[in-house]
């Protein structure tokens, strides 16, 4: 399945302004916003914290499944998909981070 058909039937993000990713310290090592380019990624982030609560080595795993070709693309051209090599790097490391929800303004 293609990364487009698998964001179809993901759980929407129109709640979400962004989601801080944080380290075992409680430090924000990245922010994936709710906007083009990153749209994608904030959708697959926020489903592997739905179903594990952390992005763990195990959720990580699955996201590498969830972004589809593009994580080959990846694989092949390190830089160009930071939200895909973090996963990758997580896995490799061993590490996870916590998930925090920035709720949109009505």
């Amino acid at each position: 399945m293609s990364f487009a058909d698998t964001l179809k039937k993901l759980p929407g993000i129109s709640h979400l302004a962004a989601l801080q990713l944080l380290d075992a310290s409680g430090e924000e090592v990245a922010v994936i916003e709710n906007k083009p380019g990153q749209a994608g990624s904030l959708a697959v982030y926020n489903h592997l914290a739905q179903l594990h609560g952390t992005i763990s080595p195990d959720a990580a795993q699955q996201g590498l499944e969830l972004y589809g070709e593009h994580t080959d693309d990846a694989r092949a051209n390190p830089g160009k998909h930071p939200n895909i090599d973090r996963l990758i790097g997580l896995i490799d490391e061993q590490k996870t981070l916590r998930v925090k929800q920035v709720f949109a303004q009505p």
